[in-house]
């Protein structure tokens, strides 16, 4: 587990395509220019054993980025039974500012891949507050033969946001999949992989904020 404290600039909640009732305020304003914090509560998973992943905020507090260093799925050759799905799941407690809250308006995803032909991989996410239903699983699938960096990218509409209800500290949570499949090409003698991580540290997972005032 790795716990880590951010200073930002601030407001409270939302997700993609949750089930919180909306609030019928303007839409999206500036980002505040108060400060904010968000505390990584727990960062739990395959994907992301103790230590290898990070979280910073912009500081126009527009987005904040998480940094994985051990993020990799993988069949065949030198690979575990299990090797083959990686999940992480992180919880954010975000502490706002009176009168604004924010919602998670797209996430951008990137890393890179080697799929032989006949495999398969998927990048999955969904997202969801404390005391909250899960959201359905966004998801990006990726064939082989594959050998060069990817990226997806989740996205809302404005009119479809989400926002958390002003005043409340809900912690938030995101839970993310990498699954490598076979599928026609040949385990015992080839390797495919998704990672999510990379050696110089310059893959990152990039979570796009909007902000409104509280009615």
């Amino acid at each position: 587990m790795m716990v880590r404290a951010l200073a930002v600039a601030g407001a409270a909640v939302s997700l993609l395509g949750g089930t919180i009732a909306q609030s019928s305020s303007a839409l999206p304003t500036t980002p505040p220019p108060d400060k904010i914090v968000i505390d990584v509560a727990t960062v739990n998973g395959s994907g992301c054993p103790a230590g290898t992943a990070a979280v910073a905020v912009a500081p126009d507090n527009t987005a904040f980025t998480v940094t994985y260093s051990n993020y990799l799925a993988q069949v065949g050759v030198g690979s575990k039974p299990t090797d083959f799905r990686k999940n992480c799941q992180l919880n954010l407690r975000v502490h706002v500012p009176q009168g604004f809250t924010y919602a998670i308006a797209s996430a951008d995803y990137r890393g890179f891949a080697h799929l032989e032909t006949g495999a398969k991989a998927v990048q999955r996410a969904n997202y969801y507050f404390q005391g909250s239903p899960q959201t359905d699983s966004l998801s990006h699938q990726f064939n082989g033969p594959y050998d060069d960096s990817w990226q997806a990218t989740d996205s809302v509409s404005v009119a479809a946001l989400v926002w958390a209800p002003c005043g409340e500290l809900r912690n938030f949570n995101i839970n993310t999949e990498l699954r490598v499949n076979a599928g026609t090409s040949n385990p015992a003698t080839t390797t495919s992989f998704m990672t999510m991580d990379s050696t110089d540290g310059d893959i990152n997972t990039v979570y796009h904020l909007a902000w409104k005032h509280c009615p």
